[in-house]
């Protein structure tokens, strides 16, 4: 064989040796080091993020952006009792402050407009099932992916850390264990406070986290 073309086969072998390892790379995306990915929209559930008004009915969105500002309701029939509101700042805070969404409190509160409060906490069991004990529901979405507000309900009497850490969750687009690709039990515990049933004291765990901050 010519040496040039002996040449031009090695160049094009390493050409294509760099393809070869530039879309493993893609392919692996956000393993990932993740256990899991159950990180709305997954292989397993991407149905799309619906504007559900006030009618909560177990959809799902992402968040629309990392800045993520709440409001736990002060006033009116659905407002959270003081102790209520501690814990809601307390994870807020102290669970999602330290991932790489910018979270504040926002104690001004918009319902409309370009910049609304991204979510909305209230005490409630309005159209919520007598199985739960709480649910988030998009009532404005920004698209078939993101919501610009998004509201959690929590009954009376609920408002621990691990219940709190799990609708929030969902807020930013966290799934339960059978809707993560791969799938796991809805009781996995390295799903932290996203599993179900869920614990007051628990977090977020490392896959949570690192799902998180893979998208914002």
């Amino acid at each position: 064989m010519p040496k040039t073309a002996a040449k031009r086969l090695s160049v094009r072998a390493i050409c294509l040796a760099a393809v070869t390892f530039v879309t493993v790379a893609v392919t692996a995306g956000v393993a990932w080091a993740a256990y899991t990915d159950n990180m709305y929209p997954t292989l397993n559930w991407r149905p799309p993020c619906l504007d559900e008004g006030s009618t909560p009915s177990g959809g799902m969105c992402q968040t629309d952006n990392s800045a993520l500002t709440y409001y736990p309701d002060e006033s009116g029939g659905n407002a959270l009792e003081a102790a209520d509101r501690t814990v809601v700042h307390n994870v807020l805070t102290n669970v999602y402050g330290p991932t790489d969404l910018s979270v504040s409190y926002d104690s001004t509160p918009s319902y409309s407009g370009s910049a609304e409060t991204d979510i909305i906490f209230e005490e409630s069991s309005a159209g919520m099932s007598a199985s739960l004990d709480g649910i988030t529901f998009c009532n404005d979405n920004a698209d078939t992916l993101r919501c610009d507000q998004q509201y959690i309900r929590i009954r009376s009497g609920h408002y621990g850390k691990g219940l709190v850490c799990h609708e929030t969750g969902h807020a930013v687009g966290l799934t339960h264990g059978q809707q993560a690709s791969p799938a796991k039990r809805n009781s996995d515990e390295q799903l932290g406070c996203m599993e179900t049933p869920v614990s007051d004291d628990e977090g977020l765990q490392a896959n949570n986290i690192e799902n998180i901050n893979a998208t914002y």
